[in-house]
């Protein structure tokens, strides 16, 4: 079994870039891919430990699929440069093709691209079967878990806004303390994350901070200079992936507020790109590349949109690292044990429960797309299919379907 230690950025680059090409179907979904690729397949983490980063990253704003990749870089890479490595290999794909069709390269359309993007939503359906298959049998093996995981359901299910992911849990931490605490071993050494006290400590503090520096510096510019521009355009995107909770698409009407309302980008434009965005492998947050770069006011083009993507994804990313080292004391404790627990298998129940929706009432119409999808499950489960495989063969699938 390969330990944490024997990786390098450039190895954690290329999976991640991999991932990047073929992670089609939303956060969701991600975490599903992410699993299989380094958890199921590679080992580079344990099942729990792997639960513990989504629980860490879903209580956190950000993009948590994104922020998750970021950890996993860091514990493989050895540190800082491994996760900025599976960042950046990560949100490439999508962030080039979206810019590109912001610059007018191409557009999608036509009944072939309308069925392989239909046997794409497919893919996300047995993805994200397939991981709640797997972490179920790990993360709720009793009756407690179980139960905590159907609140999680029916809390997710039921609310809306800010309490949906992270109230269900915070409730299932909350009754892992009670229900969760006997009869179950201890965490096994450290995660390994190679992150001080020191760097946490800065990286929270530069969190903060560029919530204040750039509003101080777009103030002390006068005019409509580029610098002033790019600045408050800074200021627009982080402000927006600060304040997300719940995965991508909570990030869209944030964004639709910062740039539509403005008159930095057409209503037309902006819907434009959102649709496009939903077909991308990758990370939904590259949505902020196509509209850095398609803006009216400067900058825009290229330069707009490597401005948007690093200043929508910087605080999840600043605030994870921040978290990494005080997280790795924290779960060691008893009680952080117990209350972990609990947040795991609410995190199964929040996967159930995506499972449902968006992924299932967008993607399976007929039964027909229920037949696809479910052999695109079992081909990664029974026959253990690589899920680029299953990619291309749903794709293909949803063209057949559109077709006839």
């Amino acid at each position: 079994m390969h330990g944490p230690a024997d990786g390098s950025p450039r190895e954690v680059f290329g999976v991640f870039l991999k991932l990047g090409l073929t992670s089609f179907g939303g956060p969701i979904a991600h975490l599903g891919y992410f699993r299989d690729e380094v958890v199921v397949r590679r080992r580079w983490i344990s099942e729990a430990a792997y639960a513990d980063l989504v629980a860490l990253c879903q209580f956190l704003p950000g993009p948590a699929s994104s922020q998750v990749g970021f950890c996993l870089g860091v514990l493989r890479g050895g540190g800082l440069l491994g996760g900025l490595a599976a960042w950046l290999a990560f949100t490439l794909p999508s962030a080039v093709i979206l810019t590109a069709f912001a610059l007018g390269a191409s557009a999608l359309a036509g009944p072939l691209a309308a069925g392989a993007l239909h046997g794409l939503k497919l893919v996300a359906v047995a993805v994200v079967a397939q991981a709640i298959w797997g972490m179920a049998k790990t993360l709720t093996p009793d009756r407690e878990r179980v139960g905590i995981a159907l609140v999680a359901v029916a809390i997710t299910a039921l609310t809306a806004g800010w309490f949906n992911q992270i109230g269900a849990i915070v409730i299932g931490a909350l009754a892992g303390l009670w229900l969760c605490r006997s009869g179950q071993s201890a965490p096994v050494g450290r995660l390994g994350f190679v992150v001080s006290p020191r760097k946490g400590i800065v990286a929270l503090a530069l969190f903060a901070a560029l919530f204040f520096i750039p509003v101080l510096l777009a103030g002390a510019t006068g005019g409509d200079s580029a610098f002033k521009g790019a600045i408050t355009l800074f200021d627009a995107f982080y402000r927006s992936g600060a304040l997300v909770f719940g995965g991508g698409h909570v990030v869209l009407p944030l964004l639709q507020a910062e740039v539509v309302a403005p008159g930095w980008v057409g209503n037309e434009a902006f819907l434009a790109g959102y649709g496009l965005a939903q077909a991308m492998p990758g990370p939904l947050f590259t949505f902020a590349a196509y509209l850095g770069a398609v803006m009216t006011p400067a900058p825009s083009g290229i330069a707009g949109a490597l401005i948007a993507l690093v200043a929508v994804f910087a605080p999840g990313l600043l605030l994870v690292y921040g978290m990494l080292p005080f997280w790795d004391a924290l779960r060691l404790r008893p009680a952080a044990q117990a209350a972990m627990r609990g947040a795991n298998a609410a995190v199964v129940g929040i996967l159930a429960a995506a499972l449902y929706s968006p992924v299932w009432t967008s993607a399976v119409l007929s039964p027909r797309d229920f037949a696809l999808a479910l052999a695109g499950f079992l081909l990664l489960t029974v026959w253990k299919t690589p899920p680029w495989v299953v990619v291309g063969v749903l794709a293909a699938g949803g063209i057949v379907l559109r077709l006839n």
